[in-house]
């Protein structure tokens, strides 16, 4: 579950856990340990995996156990003010273990570390490394000059790095699915967001590097992969060699083509920017997920126009028709945010309407939380009363549950092509997976001879507002 104020997703069977460790079967062959944990989005899921490459390089192995590592790092995550408090309290945590073992080394990654820095290190005491998103590359050299005793920090963005040459090593990985990052940054300065400020500018990964990454997951055996980052749809990229462009449909076509058994998915489309090829190229190919999560944030216009979300509630909606048009069976999932500045009660009603219009199958919704140094912070008075906040988030989470259970209930009957991702954590003699369009199924394994990887039909005979239940079916 993210560390946020609000469980997200509304699924029984997560695909994300609040934290973790990597693991790996080589551990042992390391001379040194590191543990860590990761906070937030997928993104920093992914850079994880990044950083684990580099320490790998560096000699370091992974742990499960933080009681054996000689470095802790926590990826962190500041899109809300829960999310900081959480890290902190687990910063403490681990400092206190560092009071009984001197040598162990504690960082800080991420968007956190940047926005942060000076706190973390001179004011509270509780890390000895501060490593921004950008400078992950640096963290060999900041290991060494932190085991001298010195506070060591690098939090400079890039206006250049997406790692694009750095092999992941996939941390906690089932086997079936990865992340795959195809660009970093941000370019819409949406009035509540930290994250242009923490990761830095967009800029788009190279689609050849990209292919290869994803090639070497199929040899590997993976069988889905979902493409990241902060605005998917925005992705750009030059080929001088060829003195051509690749867009994102474009991508997502290359990366259909590799093989008819890999999924693929993607993540965060930004209202504005999802075009119509994208929607074709979604139709045309089977093996690209019908799924969209297309963040509306706010029903109404004026407070969209505050965030500086760049549309208006009817052309949002509009999107959504299009969407529908093309891709009839696509799922629609969303961000919501309660109770930003000024926000009425009549503004919180229009949210609620563009829900029930858009009939999204599930969403993550959030009130709003006033991030420092964010152009919200520095032109608006967050003025709606916490306890306004949480009422209207709850009257949002309520119909998004009836939403989402209306959506699972129509599904009853349906069959599926169901990718296997492992054992339902209910019931060891359960599978799960997902649908193309991302739903929860879990079913019997029965005396089926399946296994994780394989893709498999399965007729859905009853739900919940968060999962399909069914049996294989031939």
């Amino acid at each position: 579950m993210n560390v946020f104020e609000i469980p997200t997703k509304l699924h029984d069977e997560k695909r994300q856990g609040e934290a973790y460790a990597p693991v790996g079967q080589e551990s042992a062959l390391f001379h040194k340990k590191f543990y860590i944990e990761s906070y937030g989005c997928q993104m920093n899921f992914s850079d994880s995996e990044i950083v684990a490459s580099i320490l790998h390089q560096e000699g370091f192995g992974a742990t499960r156990q933080f009681e054996e590592a000689s470095l802790i790092l926590l990826n962190t995550c500041s899109i809300r003010e829960k999310a900081e408090q959480t890290i902190r309290k687990r910063l403490t945590e681990f400092r206190k273990i560092k009071e009984q073992k001197p040598d162990l080394l504690i960082g800080v990654l991420g968007c956190m570390a940047e926005r942060l820095k000076t706190k973390l290190l001179e004011e509270e005491k509780l890390v000895d490394i501060v490593v921004g998103p950008d400078a992950y590359r640096s963290l060999p050299a900041l290991i060494t000059e932190a085991e001298t005793g010195q506070k060591a920090v690098n939090v400079l963005l890039s206006r250049e790095e997406t790692y694009a040459d750095i092999s992941p090593v996939r941390l906690d990985s089932n086997g079936v699915t990865a992340f795959v990052s195809i660009m970093r940054g941000c370019n819409n300065m949406c009035s509540f967001c930290v994250v242009p400020f923490t990761r830095g500018r967009e800029r788009s990964r190279s689609a050849n590097s990209i292919i290869e990454e994803i090639k070497d997951l199929v040899e590997k055996g993976f069988r889905e992969v979902t493409l990241l980052g902060q605005n998917v749809d925005s992705y750009y990229w030059f080929d001088e060699s060829t003195n051509t462009t690749v867009n994102f449909a474009q991508l997502l076509e290359k990366v259909a083509l590799l093989h008819p058994l890999l999924r693929v998915r993607f993540s965060t489309s930004h209202p504005k920017d999802i075009t119509d090829e994208v929607l074709y190229t979604m139709a045309k190919y089977k093996n690209i997920c019908k799924y969209i999560h297309l963040p509306i944030q706010s029903g109404n216009t004026r407070i969209l126009q505050l965030m500086n979300r760049t549309y208006s509630r009817e052309w949002y909606l509009a999107k959504v028709d299009r969407i529908k048009e093309i891709i009839p069976d696509c799922a629609i999932s969303t961000d919501i945010i309660s109770g930003f500045c000024t926000e009425t009660e009549e503004e919180h009603n229009d949210t609620l309407s563009a829900m029930e219009y858009a009939q999204y199958d599930y969403a993550y919704m959030f009130f709003y939380s006033e991030r420092p140094g964010t152009l919200a912070a520095r032109r608006f008075t967050d003025d709606v009363p916490e306890e306004v906040k949480k009422r209207r988030l709850q009257e949002i989470i309520n119909l998004q549950n009836e939403l989402s259970k209306k959506s699972n209930e129509k599904d009853i009957g349906k069959t599926f092509e169901v990718l296997i991702e492992g054992e339902s954590k209910k019931d060891a003699t359960f599978w799960k997976g997902r649908n193309s369009q991302n739903k929860m199924l879990v079913f019997p394994k029965a005396h089926y001879n399946f296994k994780p990887g394989d893709y498999v039909n399965v007729q859905v005979e009853s739900a919940t507002q968060a999962t399909l239940i069914g049996q294989i079916v031939a």
